[in-house]
């Protein structure tokens, strides 16, 4: 019986990119690799045939035929991971063999879960492959250090080994040994599909090799009854991969490897309570001791634990060492679900609500606050003087920025803006004390930089430049200040809600009105459908659509600019705001700056479209005007639009600073 991968261990943990488990027989395998063990390697490695010259760096892992370095490429600094394996290991023509047939799949294969085949080469001493390299080591790696993974982690990594492996099948390959050490995770939490080792060409069920090979744990029961490997033996695979990220332990592990052989063939192994009624379902058909009777990989995707369950789009590179937090930090969650009675409840929940507003605790109070004195909080000040004289909106209060504001406060460069309050992505509160992050604040001294090295170059003009162009545009058309409750809530012009909540995350209800984004940090995407919210974010949506309620039935559009957005703009979600006494500025993650001034209702918003910057401005008329940011740094603009330009600045440079 040929054994080609580990059958004398039981480490389920593997040390590197290229692990691949050892053989059995150790002892004696120790004293051939003595002898026939290379002179040391050079530092700077040359490609005979192209001539570049490659640096190679640390020990990523080790293993069975050979050794894998970090590699750079000195003529780009592009870093490898680079597979080096002695022509003195495998100097037996099927050993070769081995080699060459896997090049030979990997090489061919592109797949955003695959880890990227670059280049091999060899000289005299040794063979070169480079792959992709994936800083965040491996699944075993992360295992290692958090011990067991949460359920939405593993939907998060399930999904992505699927996809990858899905192509493998299409491809008619079969990877024959998928284990954790064996899926690697890139710089962005990318999992990638690697070690293609033991991979093979599908064959037809009666011409199947019976070669016994992968990892002793992994192994399918009609692979250790050497009816061969087939899709349903890797599908088996991924039953002991999503098994062992729930429970830290494969599911037939034991002392000695007769037994754990004779579990596998019968198909025994525990379920802890522990783990949810989908999370066992799924095990169990992955596990099904007859092939036939798991679930393809589309199945698999349209099992209930993915569907019922919560799934991150990303997960930060936290998640490599520490649990991640799914769960709004929020005292006021029960106080939500109150709300969301009050406010979304049956008709005759409402009445019932309303008649025993005499007998409210304070608790209660605050829900009927969320209602009815939200029309009495600052509103986005754009309506007009027919909106007022209709009385479909209250006048601003006395403590409203339209009633501080004057006419007379002309920005200089020098202007002290004094700030209202504050809100940001990321951060812990509202309040200005609150350390945003640093890729937000990348984000405002990008835009910053190009709003200054514009105003520091434009010529004075008394007009505006002749002839206006098109892009495609979003802008907050609708706003609403709530923060000193809940957060800061929007609408832009495509019709996406979004709130800036106070405790730093940020969702959005998108037009469709059945998807919801939510982000916990900048580029952090969670989805799911509001059909099925998860009981941790009940609140955040409750409050995000009564927002989106409010402002549909009580606020007008700030402007005649329309939506002219298009499928390939990315998704705008708010990143900073800021509220002083005369101006609302408002920072997107794709850089989009938009300020409204209050006293006289118009607007400035700046984008990048195509690489090229667009200012466009909203006048007291509510008419908007778009111009490319370098027909105003040659052709200037007048005084009026000048000023608000600087007093925009300051107030990102407020942000900045």
């Amino acid at each position: 019986m040929e054994v080609q991968r580990s059958i004398g261990s039981q480490q389920t943990n593997s040390s590197s990119m290229c692990e691949s488990t050892q053989r059995s027989c150790e002892p004696r395998r120790k004293r051939v690799d003595e002898r026939s063990a290379p002179s040391e390697m050079a530092r700077i490695i040359t490609d005979p045939v192209t001539g570049k010259c490659y640096c190679r760096g640390k020990v990523l892992g080790k293993g069975g035929f050979a050794k894998c370095y970090e590699m750079t490429d000195l003529s780009t600094s592009k870093v490898y991971a680079a597979k080096i394996i002695p022509h003195a290991r495998v100097s037996k023509p099927h050993q070769r063999e081995k080699i060459d047939r896997e090049i030979e799949l990997h090489r061919l294969l592109h797949h955003k879960h695959i880890v990227h085949f670059y280049h091999h080469f060899e000289d005299k001493e040794n063979i070169y492959i480079l792959l992709e390299y994936c800083s965040r080591k491996s699944l075993a790696h992360i295992l290692k250090a958090r011990k067991v993974l949460t359920e939405p982690e593993v939907r998060y990594y399930l999904r992505q080994i699927v996809s990858g492996l899905k192509y493998l099948h299409e491809q008619e390959i079969l990877h024959r040994d998928l284990k954790l050490g064996n899926f690697f995770v890139s710089e962005s939490m990318e999992l990638k599909v690697g070690d293609f080792g033991l991979a093979a060409k599908l064959e037809p069920a009666g011409n199947r090799r019976k070669t016994i090979c992968g990892t002793p744990n992994y192994l399918s029961p009609e692979v250790l009854n050497k009816q061969g490997h087939g899709c349903e033996s890797d599908i088996w695979a991924l039953g002991c991969v999503m098994y062992t990220m729930l429970l830290g332990r494969p599911p037939f592990e034991t002392t000695n490897l007769k037994e754990t052989y004779r579990c596998i063939r019968e198909a025994r192994y525990s379920l802890p309570s522990s783990l949810s009624p989908q999370a066992k379902q799924l095990i169990a058909s992955l596990l099904a001791k007859i092939p036939e009777d798991r679930p393809n990989l589309d199945h698999i995707l349209r099992h209930d634990f993915f569907t019922q369950g919560f799934s991150p789009e990303r997960l930060p590179a936290s998640c490599c060492h520490s649990a991640p937090d799914f769960h709004i930090s929020s005292p006021a969650k029960s106080f939500f679900k109150k709300a969301a009675a009050a406010l979304f409840g049956g008709k005759r929940d409402k009445v019932k609500y309303y008649e025993t507003l005499n007998k409210l605790t304070k608790e209660e109070e605050e829900i009927y606050k969320l209602q009815h004195d939200l029309e009495r909080t600052v509103i986005s000040q754009q309506q007009s003087k027919k909106i007022s004289e209709n009385g479909s909106l209250l006048p601003p209060s006395a403590e409203s920025p339209v009633a501080l504001a004057t006419e007379s406060q002309s920005p200089t460069t020098r202007d002290t803006i004094r700030l209202i309050v504050r809100g940001s992505l990321g951060s812990c509160s509202s309040s200005s004390e609150c350390l945003e992050d640093n890729t937000t604040g990348s984000v405002a001294e990008t835009v910053a930089s190009v709003l200054r090295g514009c105003l520091e170059n434009m010529p004075k003009a008394d007009d505006i430049p002749q002839g206006s162009t098109s892009c495609s545009l979003q802008w907050v058309t609708k706003w609403v200040d709530y923060s000193n409750k809940y957060g800061f809530g929007y609408q832009l012009s495509d019709h996406t809600v979004g709130v800036l909540f106070n405790n730093g995350t940020h969702m959005s209800l998108l037009p469709d009105r059945k998807t919801i984004h939510y982000y916990a940090e900048l580029g952090q995407c969670s989805v799911f459908p509001t059909c099925e919210v998860p009981e941790h974010f009940v609140g955040q949506v409750t409050v995000l659509k009564y927002f989106s309620h409010y402002m549909e039935e009580n606020l007008m559009d700030g402007g005649d600019l329309g939506s002219m957005t298009d499928a390939h703009m990315p998704r705008l979600y708010l990143l900073q705001w800021l509220k002083s006494d005369r101006a609302l500025m408002m920072l997107f993650n794709d850089g989009t700056f938009q300020v409204n001034f209050y006293h006289d209702h118009t607007k400035i918003i700046l984008c990048c479209q195509r690489d090229e910057y667009m200012l466009t401005y909203i006048n007291e008329d509510r008419v908007s005007k778009t111009f490319k940011l370098s027909s105003l740094l040659t052709s200037g603009c007048p005084t009026d639009l000048r000023e608000r330009m600087v007093y925009s600045l300051n107030m990102l440079l407020q942000r900045c600073s």
